[in-house]
């Protein structure tokens, strides 16, 4: 099979690998999209924040594609089936797996890191992980509702967002982005904040009531405070202006990677009684009420998604990842 190589070096290899073929327990899909994540930039520096390097690293966790063959001891797919792939592979027995958070399980491989991705014509995964995909939703838009929407649909769903917040989304790369949506399609008023022009276009593409180039203590006023704020950048400063920026027993959402921030608790969130949640990835027994929110809310989606591409396109795929000029891009076949 067609598939992209990172070895960690900053270069980008288009390589026949042989066919995987399903284990017990495992499926076979042909790879009909897979999306561009920032956080494949780890894995194209050597540097990744999870998972340990296979010997081929083949990107890719935001997968949706057709069942082709079933492996033995499968069960509940067949050949022809529509599904999207959740990307971490649990161990199935601690109390986090039991749970749906496979996510959280601390033996968890993830897809795309620990194990070949979906930046290939096929991929093998554990039938438990496959999501079968409702009629109505594209394999695109299967493969970008998994990361950056499910996260949302999850983040938002523990913080109560509804018709009575303002939102703050701080950040508008692809998960600010699908913040704005999916807070707009559960009735709040949104503010898209960043401080580059196009990203601020986006987020009014995607809804945004408002957009701003920063968290301006000028506009914040203590009746305007926001009731929520969502950081989607991982930028230091812009994680400490969330805290800031939030009202007293307000909720905020750290949703962007990063490594190291400073805080004043007292004064940050203690003296303000806030609720602060971290978010990474959703409960896979979410995915179902995932897919019905996009469709039913008629969340644009697509409109999130820059460049549809082919994998011979890999290597400019992950140049343009590099240089920041492209926001998502999805590998189609």
């Amino acid at each position: 099979m067609k598939a992209v190589v990172l070895p960690g070096d900053m270069t980008v290899r288009l390589q026949e690998l042989p066919d995987p073929v399903p284990q017990s327990g495992e499926v076979l899909v042909r790879v009909h999209a897979s999306a561009v994540c920032g956080s494949d930039m780890s894995a194209l520096r050597g540097d990744q924040v999870v998972g340990q390097k296979p010997e081929h690293l083949v990107p890719g966790h935001e997968i949706a594609g057709v069942v082709e063959a079933v492996g033995p001891g499968a069960t509940g797919l067949k050949v022809g089936d529509r599904v999207a792939v959740y990307l971490a592979v649990g161990c199935m027995r601690c109390t986090f797996c039991r749970q749906g958070n496979l996510m959280a399980c601390a033996n968890a491989k993830i897809i795309g890191f620990d194990r070949w991705g979906g930046d290939a014509e096929l991929v093998v995964v554990p039938a438990v992980n496959c999501m079968p995909l409702p009629d109505g939703l594209g394999f695109v838009e299967a493969a970008v509702s998994t990361d950056m929407f499910g996260t949302q649909f999850s983040a938002q769903h523990r913080l109560g967002v509804s018709g009575a917040d303002t939102v703050f989304v701080s950040g508008l790369g692809p998960m600010g982005a699908a913040a704005v949506a999916v807070a707009k399609a559960r009735g709040a008023r949104v503010v898209a904040i960043d401080p580059m022009e196009h990203r601020r276009e986006l987020g009014t593409r995607m809804g945004a009531d408002d957009v701003l180039p920063a968290i301006d203590e000028s506009v914040l006023g203590s009746s305007s405070r926001p009731d929520v704020v969502i950081e989607c950048s991982g930028n230091a400063m812009a994680q400490s202006a969330a805290l800031d920026a939030v009202r007293s027993f307000g909720r905020v959402a750290f949703v962007g990677e990063s490594r190291r921030a400073e805080i004043d608790p007292s004064n940050q969130f203690l003296r303000k009684l806030i609720t602060v949640i971290g978010a990474w990835y959703f409960p896979i027994y979410q995915y179902d009420a995932i897919t019905s929110f996009l469709l039913d809310r008629k969340v644009p989606v697509l409109e999130l998604v820059s460049h549809q591409l082919t994998l011979d396109d890999a290597p400019r795929a992950f140049e343009m990842l590099a240089a920041r000029s492209a926001e998502k891009m999805v590998f189609t076949a």
